[in-house]
């Protein structure tokens, strides 16, 4: 299988675009708040297990978004939490996706 990406960077945003034999998906990166060093957490809340740490400057995917536990961060107070990868989500209180609602799709 053939994989071809083109990355795209626009403000704090990144966006990848990955064509492969069934299509071509863009997968669009947010900056995680500067300084700050984020819990990935198994699930959508802070009583799941933290599962790895982002380190300061990272940027992740947001695949889908999930309620769960209400945080408070640099970038307000929410419940909403990103889904990153399988089994893996921040809270959106930190992440830079200009908005204070849903960007992507429920969980």
């Amino acid at each position: 299988m053939s994989v071809d990406r083109v990355e795209e960077t626009v403000g704090a945003q990144v966006t990848q675009a990955v064509t492969t034999e069934a299509g071509t998906m863009a997968v669009q990166y947010y900056s995680v708040a500067p300084g700050v060093r984020v819990n990935v957490r198994s699930g959508p809340g802070t009583n799941y297990t933290v599962v790895r740490v982002l380190s300061e400057g990272a940027k992740v995917p947001i695949y889908c978004q999930s309620p769960g536990t209400t945080v408070t961060g640099p970038y307000g107070t929410t419940n909403i939490w990103d889904n990153i990868n399988n089994g893996q989500y921040v809270s959106d209180a930190y992440v830079n996706t200009g908005s204070d609602g849903y960007i992507r799709p429920r969980c």
